[in-house]
């Protein structure tokens, strides 16, 4: 997230001021198609966290560096 002011992207982990090095790709199933691509942003050390935190709860993930564009998150995607 960039926010006001913000030159740098930052990880979507609560608190974190880290800056992301990973795209944490997902859809909800039970409303989007594959083709419907939501992304969160990852540090390193939160990488495995927010991936598993999205596929604990049934959507399925694609984690990918920062800057490589995901297409489709396919059903049974997992990090």
């Amino acid at each position: 997230m960039i926010g006001f002011g913000e030159t740098r992207i930052r990880c979507s982990a609560s608190a974190c001021e880290s800056e992301a090095a990973w795209g944490i790709n997902w859809r909800n199933p039970r409303i989007h198609g594959p083709e419907r691509v939501k992304v969160w942003l990852a540090c390193d050390a939160h990488r495995e966290h927010l991936a598993g935190y999205l596929s604990s709860r049934g959507f399925p993930v694609v984690v990918a560096p920062l800057g490589e564009t995901v297409e489709l998150v396919p059903d049974g995607a997992v990090p």
